[in-house]
């Protein structure tokens, strides 16, 4: 299939992938609580992709990170080369344009970015006490060179993982679970940060260059701002054509991945998607991969859905 074809119209895109009002995540009203699961429950196991709104995180916050990655996108590469993610025993740091190559028959991705997982905001020698491979301290620009960046980019972080773990109980009772099921394992969840930058793609077009290529995320969900006004992020639905996910304003992007569709036997999608920026500009995104503690065994439990 070209990768630039089969791209259907933005009314149909958002029928693709549902909006779903998150007002009511910490109601203690039943009726209520559990229309929103059905919702979550319908998206996950239709599309593996939703929009959320009444997220909780404030427009200021993720405009300082916003704010804070264009500063250090902005950086003379050999900057930004000081901290490269293969310089790392963790893989943290900036990954260069053309370093990753998601879709294998791509020749790789025009994006570059920056990593990071948590660390507390008020202390850096605070690093996350676990095991595994992303494990370990952070690695920062200085702050000489993008005044604020550690701060903005922890504040908007440690948003997105508060909310993460509100989503968690909504995933338990859409699976016919107690909703404290994840309690116990996300007590050091593997939540790991990417600032993108997107640069414009001019000229003749090399279908085996995009933004990012065709692949699906790895942990449980993840959690995506995408910059307002440019169309990028396209979503491999059912009838494998791609559908358009734009960013819609004051919405979130909530993609399943194949952590938790292997939890479920697949009865949550983990569903294809890719991001191409013909829009002629620079596009900004931040996603945050959130995932169980490492530790955790990913068994198929019969007790979904009621089994």
């Amino acid at each position: 299939m070209n990768l630039i074809q089969s791209e259907l119209t933005k009314d149909t895109a958002f029928q693709e992938v549902p909006v779903i009002d998150l007002q009511d995540i910490g109601s203690v009203d039943a009726p209520k609580r559990i229309n929103l699961v059905q919702e979550v429950k319908d998206a996950c196991m239709r599309v593996g992709f939703f929009y959320v709104k009444n997220h909780g995180i404030p427009d200021g916050v993720i405009n300082t990170a916003l704010a804070a990655a264009k500063g250090f996108f902005d950086l003379p590469l050999e900057t930004k080369m000081n901290i490269e993610n293969k310089k790392t025993p963790n893989f943290k740091g900036y990954s260069p344009l053309l370093s990753g190559n998601n879709n294998p028959y791509g020749a790789g991705d025009m994006q570059e970015g920056f990593e990071f997982g948590w660390e507390a905001l008020e202390d850096a020698s605070k690093a996350r006490r676990e095991d595994g491979v992303m494990a370990g301290a952070n690695v920062w620009p200085s702050e000489s060179d993008v005044p604020g960046f550690r701060s903005a980019a922890l504040q908007y972080y440690h948003a997105a993982v508060k909310l993460g773990n509100l989503l968690f109980p909504l995933l338990a009772m859409a699976l016919g679970l107690p909703e404290t099921f994840f309690d116990d394992k996300t007590l050091h969840s593997a939540a790991l940060m990417k600032l993108l930058h997107y640069p414009p793609q001019t000229g003749p077009v090399d279908e085996r260059v995009i933004g990012i290529g065709a692949h699906t995320d790895w942990k449980c969900f993840t959690i995506l701002w995408q910059e307002p006004g440019i169309q990028a992020l396209q979503v491999l639905n059912a009838k494998k054509e791609w559908v358009n996910a734009p960013p819609i304003p004051g919405t979130l992007v909530i993609n399943l991945g194949d952590q938790l569709a292997r939890w479920t036997n697949d009865i949550f999608k983990s569903n294809i998607h890719r991001a191409i920026n013909r829009a002629g500009v620079r596009r900004y995104s931040i996603p945050l991969f959130f995932g169980t503690d490492y530790n955790v065994r990913l068994d198929v439990s019969r007790k979904l859905f009621g089994l």
